[in-house]
């Protein structure tokens, strides 16, 4: 299991990976569950999901995915698209909150650091402070840029339909029901690798520039 590898050659980082996971989709699943109830969607809320607390958002098989291979899911937080105004902007609204939310904990993590950086007082201290830091930076930003990977089930599907021309979006929607094999063909040969790992290293360098993270 990784997370016992993780805890028998260095502690600190298994528990920054524990941490970073639970965190990164629990602001994930809230905020989609906040926005959808600010367009005036009640489902999430009394579904008990207007909460920050995690037992709310772990998935079961997910989580024990989590211990075992280091790569966990959260429950999919529910809205009814028919309590919004505009279907077709709100859903893409409520779908994006929650990468949205993963690079805004990534970047208020990263600040102090950014700081220290580019007003030349980087010490010790700092650097120290972001070897367990950087784990959970680096696990957010690749939830966020992950998900907005424009195919169904991921959040990006619906954020690319409500941004799309009425003409075009009838259309895209009706790939909905191919989207979780073309997500799995993208798993098995690789390729969601060759496609996230560009991005997130990018973002990684402007959050964190100048520091390897300890992994």
């Amino acid at each position: 299991m990784l997370i016992v590898q993780l805890l028998t050659i260095n502690p600190a980082i298994a528990l920054a990976f524990i941490v970073g996971l639970v965190s990164a989709i629990t602001i994930h699943e809230a905020a989609h569950a906040f926005t959808a109830y600010r367009l005036g969607d009640p489902t999430a809320k009394l579904a008990g999901r207007l909460t920050l607390n995690p037992a709310s958002h772990l998935d079961p098989i997910g989580t024990l995915a989590l211990l075992i291979v280091g790569f966990g899911w959260g429950r999919p937080t529910p809205f009814d698209p028919f309590n919004l105004k505009n279907i077709k902007r709100d859903s893409a609204l409520i779908s994006v909150a929650g990468a949205a939310s993963n690079f805004a904990l990534a970047l208020f993590l990263s600040l102090p650091y950014l700081i220290a950086y580019y007003t030349s007082s980087m010490n010790m201290a700092i650097n120290s402070i972001y070897e367990i830091l950087s784990i959970i930076i680096w696990i957010n930003v690749i939830l966020g840029v992950f998900n907005l990977i424009p195919v169904h089930p991921l959040d990006g599907f619906k954020v690319l339909a409500g941004i799309l021309p009425r003409d075009w979006y009838h259309d895209f929607i009706q790939t909905e029901r191919y989207g979780i094999f073309i997500l799995l063909l993208l798993l098995i040969t690789g390729a969601i690798s060759r496609i996230l790992f560009p991005v997130v290293s990018t973002i990684i360098t402007l959050l964190l520039p100048g520091f390897l993270i300890p992994f």
